[in-house]
């Protein structure tokens, strides 16, 4: 599909496995909300943790997705293909004094980092040492399109974050900041999971000088346990071979009219975006999976 418009979306998985139902509806919604606004809608596969993922993942998540007739624009973008960007990124942090080493034991801290090792001069850090972005007093606002308004105390709820961590991997914030003003993504759409990495990546993209995108956050699937649905909780993979149900579950569980009969994705998905409804989308951070 050629776009016709500004709209530059985003699909993002991490390649630890293949996609459950869960990131399927993230897809579906991002790949919808793009498609009814006649814009792009690009592929980036978050390969930035090797020590987390699987080699036959990427693959897996490509199959899938051209199975339920989802078709991104352009190339795949690899972030491990990223790694000069984000060290630039970090360097211009640098230059700014908004960073600094921090050798503190993570289980040890509380949910809001408070500040320990930001006056700690460079040769009181042990190594190994992650390093950590100063915030500001500020507060960060923004209008979700589907959650409504927003709103976070930058020191006092989110507090100093990682940007490079401790084994020298850099951070998924940082790195989904850069590659999302590399891409020139004008918006996100993603599970509710990640709503509190929004202040982070707004506060960091400004920083930058990066525009920020608009933000649409989605529900995430709990399982029958009432846990997110994950690798870590056994999801099972999405069948390719149940491709016309899972795309009409995930429609039920965003909202959406039910699509016309059909045995084809491409019809079924055609129905999908000329229906798309982000006010119909449920408002709740999480909903059990439809059985």
């Amino acid at each position: 599909m050629i776009a016709t418009s500004n709209y530059i979306g985003r699909f993002a998985p991490s390649p630890t496995g293949p996609l459950h139902f869960g990131s399927l509806v993230a897809a579906i919604a991002s790949f919808l909300d793009a498609r009814k606004n006649q814009g792009a809608w690009l592929l980036r596969i978050e390969d930035l943790d090797p020590p987390r993922e699987s080699a036959r993942a990427p693959a897996n998540i490509i199959k899938q997705l051209r199975a339920h007739g989802l078709h991104w624009d352009g190339n795949i973008l690899y972030q491990s293909t990223q790694l000069k960007a984000y060290a630039e990124a970090l360097s211009e942090l640098r230059q700014l004094n908004l960073v600094y080493p921090c050798d503190c034991i993570r289980k040890n801290l509380p949910r809001v980092y408070p500040g320990t090792c930001r006056d700690k001069k460079r040769q009181e850090v042990k190594n190994p040492h992650a390093i950590r972005l100063l915030v500001d007093q500020n507060t960060i606002c923004m209008n979700d399109a589907v959650l409504g308004p927003q709103k976070w105390q930058l020191k006092a709820e989110i507090g100093d974050f990682i940007v490079r961590r401790k084994d020298s991997l850099f951070a998924y914030q940082l790195a989904v900041v850069v590659d999302d003003g590399f891409q020139k993504i004008t918006h996100v759409v993603r599970g509710a999971d990640l709503l509190d990495s929004t202040p982070r990546q707004m506060y960091l993209a400004g920083k930058l000088n990066l525009v920020i995108p608009n933000y649409r956050h989605v529900p995430i699937v709990l399982g029958k346990s009432g846990d997110k649905l994950s690798k870590q909780t056994n999801a099972e993979p999405v069948k390719n071979e149940n491709n016309i149900t899972n795309l009409i579950q995930a429609l039920d569980f965003l909202g959406q009219v039910p699509p016309k009969a059909t045995s084809d994705c491409k019809l079924l998905l055609d129905d999908a975006i000329s229906n798309w409804d982000v006010s119909a989308i449920p408002k709740q951070l999480a909903l059990p999976q439809h059985p």
